[in-house]
């Protein structure tokens, strides 16, 4: 069973958990909300529990709740950074509670960067703050993944001159290993397949178009190759996610964010999650953000946060059945 945070509770993060409890209720993929009950009271029945045993035995009557009080009321689209506190407590609870195998897994809600920030959070975002709770600071990679691609990006959160200075091979060859254990361990795959994207147009065209190729993501292909890494590459970013190409590898290994992100988001947006390698927790989370402008007005969407849900369930227990048998 995994463990959902509150998100910022100004966010849709409140009424996708409501609407997401409706749904999964008599499904019989249970998670327990750690989280201010307050906020869901007048929309569903809820439970306060002390652990996922007595979230599943209640699951079915109500939202099982562990509890996280909120300092100030919440005003649906008017975020405030005096909530900034109980927002990493319920991150923090809900990693305590995976650490100590009490939850299978970890799916936040969305949280305002921005707003963390400037109440003097002291990470970029959610996964840079679970990779230091989980004590592998920069081992944490993101993946986003749906049934019909997976992507990983070897850069994420900088600008796109930054990504350019960032990438190396050596960071190309760690992200890979990473990304091969995830798919082994978390997703079933005994031979993964990945491919590796190239960074120039036409991926250098030999070199008329840039040496990235030759000189930096070539060789990383070939040292994954010869850890026993099925890695094929570099290929020409814009056929990379054709229709025909996609039955060809079991994830896409690209330069940087938007080259990742676009295709994923284009072909499936709406079922798309976000998963982050590299930690001893499965955590997942929905590929969206905290959707202010439209918060307490009844037209969230909850499909990519039961996705999130859904898949931390399949991980969870994926991860478990290979549990020492997967290197």
């Amino acid at each position: 069973m995994p463990a959902l945070t509150m998100g910022d509770p100004a966010g849709i993060g409140p009424e996708l958990t409501v609407l997401a409890w409706k749904a999964l209720r008599e499904q019989g993929d249970a998670f327990l909300w750690v989280g201010d009950p307050a906020l869901l009271v007048p929309h569903v029945p809820v439970r306060v529990v002390q652990n996922a045993a007595e979230a599943q035995a209640v699951f079915g009557q109500a939202l099982p709740v562990v509890p996280v009080a909120l300092p100030v009321s919440v005003v649906p689209g008017q975020s405030d950074g005096k909530l900034a506190g109980a927002i990493v407590e319920s991150i923090a609870t809900a990693t305590r509670l995976a650490l100590a195998g009490s939850v299978s897994a970890v799916v936040t809600n969305p949280i305002s960067k921005i707003v963390l920030k400037e109440a003097g959070f002291g990470f970029p975002g959610h996964t840079e703050f679970l990779a230091s709770l989980c004590a592998v600071p920069g081992e944490e990679i993101m993946m986003l993944a749906s049934p019909r691609l997976r992507v990983v990006p070897v850069t994420v959160h900088v600008s796109l001159r930054e990504a350019l200075g960032m990438l190396s091979t050596e960071r190309i060859v760690q992200v890979g290993r990473t990304l091969a254990r995830a798919l082994r361990r978390d997703f079933g795959l005994d031979s993964p397949r990945i491919a590796v994207a190239g960074l120039n147009p036409h991926a250098g065209e030999g070199g008329v178009m840039g040496l990235e190729e030759r000189d930096i993501i070539q060789p990383a292909i070939d040292r994954l190759r010869e850890e026993g890494i099925e890695a094929t590459g570099p290929y020409p970013p814009d056929t990379l996610f054709t229709d025909l190409a996609r039955p060809l590898y079991d994830a896409a290994l690209c330069m940087y964010h938007d080259q990742a992100l676009i295709p994923l988001k284009t072909l499936d947006m709406a079922t798309g999650v976000n998963v982050t390698l590299g930690l001893p927790i499965i955590r997942t989370s929905p590929d969206h953000g905290t959707a202010f402008s439209i918060a307490g007005k009844g037209v969230a969407d909850p499909a990519s946060l039961l996705a999130a849900l859904r898949m931390a369930c399949e991980l969870g227990e994926q991860r478990l059945k290979n549990k020492g048998n997967t290197p």
